[in-house]
């Protein structure tokens, strides 16, 4: 059906084509029923010009297919039937006439009640090709408002923790260092009481323990040194105290010459070590980790490998099919992708690697906007 619908509509282009189409078929099937004389004879003189008509009603029109039909009458009465016998009856010529005029008629009707139908079929594809291009446009935009609002969301996010790091550092750390040094002049005072003074020093260490803690949330909400140093510094910072707190041995390869990047893509590829070498240590049971960082044609290419139990079959084909990853690891996609960049996670063996490219010139044009 598509294929009729779209040979008539080729053929109806131009104006002259349906005639043209409809006398060379009416042509062809008055040379085949002249070569066929010698075996038929006057008998079935229309025979071979009914498939020619049928394809006129079919594919060209109601004028064509009259064309075919009158071309049809003056080839039979004046070449087809005196080449074979001069003299037949005229009551038998005036009969198949007739009958060839009314199947005619048939067939016309039939074959643009069904041009007609195919006609009206592609117009309706057609009106609903465009719709599904203006759904698919307003799909697109949607998405690209949501990549919008989840990337205000992460700003806002890491706003919201330098200034809650911020006053940590200023507020409650220089409380807790003003408490520290009373209780250090109380100690000095009631030294020689014994039991209060072990008391004494169980309390200041445990002040000291927690400025120390609060220290280092504060540092890890957002560190300082991110801003002051650059991203080399910091990551080199967060991984000696990484290895401190959790036992784990991390290889750290960074180039000397890494130079500064865009606040944003700093924030972004520290955000992403520290949330890989805190899975690392929640769920891969791995005692060594590797976090790499080179530039490279434009390009930040972050990987960070472990050699734990890697991802199981049932939980990587659920991450790949569903797309439930965890709340850390989205949020971790959903900055590359804003960056212009793209995540893999490849757990096919033992252990897991996570690769992150960042290009460099995207994430200062978003940093400029």
């Amino acid at each position: 059906m598509a294929t009729a619908s779209l040979v008539s509509a080729r053929i109806s282009k131009s104006i002259l084509a349906p005639y043209m189409m409809a006398f060379l078929a009416t042509v062809a099937g008055l040379f085949i029923r002249g070569a066929l004389n010698p075996f038929l004879g006057d008998y079935a003189p229309y025979v071979t010009l009914f498939p020619a008509l049928a394809f006129c009603a079919w594919y060209c029109g109601v004028g064509p297919s009259i064309l075919s039909v009158s071309l049809s009458l003056f080839g039979v009465r004046y070449w087809v039937i005196p080449s074979v016998e001069p003299h037949s009856s005229n009551m038998v010529r005036s009969i198949g006439m007739l009958v060839f005029l009314l199947a005619s008629g048939v067939v016309v009707y039939m074959g643009e009640a069904r041009r007609r139908e195919n006609e009206r079929l592609r117009r309706e594809q057609c009106s609903l090709e465009e719709r599904v291009q203006e759904r698919t446009a307003a799909l697109d935009s949607a998405n690209r408002d949501l990549r919008t609002l989840s990337a205000r969301l992460l700003q806002l996010q890491d706003e919201e923790r330098r200034r809650f790091a911020r006053e940590l550092h200023d507020s409650v750390g220089q409380s807790l260092a003003g408490l520290t040094l009373n209780l250090s002049a109380v100690r000095t005072d009631i030294e020689r009481l014994a039991k209060t003074a072990n008391a004494l020093s169980e309390s200041e260490a445990m002040v000291q323990e927690m400025s120390k803690e609060v220290r280092t949330i504060s540092y890890l909400l957002h560190p300082p040194l991110l801003d002051e140093a650059g991203l080399a510094s910091a990551l080199r910072w967060y991984v000696e105290g990484f290895t401190q707190r959790s036992k784990i041995q991390v290889e750290a390869e960074f180039p000397d010459d890494f130079g500064r990047l865009s606040q944003e893509l700093e924030t972004a590829v520290f955000r992403v070590v520290q949330e890989c070498l805190t899975n690392i240590h929640r769920h891969s049971g791995s005692q060594t980790a590797k976090v790499s960082i080179a530039r490279f044609n434009g390009l930040v290419l972050v990987e960070v490998a472990d050699r734990g139990k890697g991802i199981g079959p049932e939980k990587r084909y659920e991450m790949e099919t569903s797309g439930t990853l965890g709340v850390g690891l989205r949020g971790m996609r959903e900055r590359i992708l804003q960056l212009g960049g793209r995540m893999e996670i490849d757990s096919n063996g033992p252990g897991t690697v996570v690769r992150v490219q960042v290009p460099v010139a995207h994430s200062a044009e978003t940093a400029a906007a």
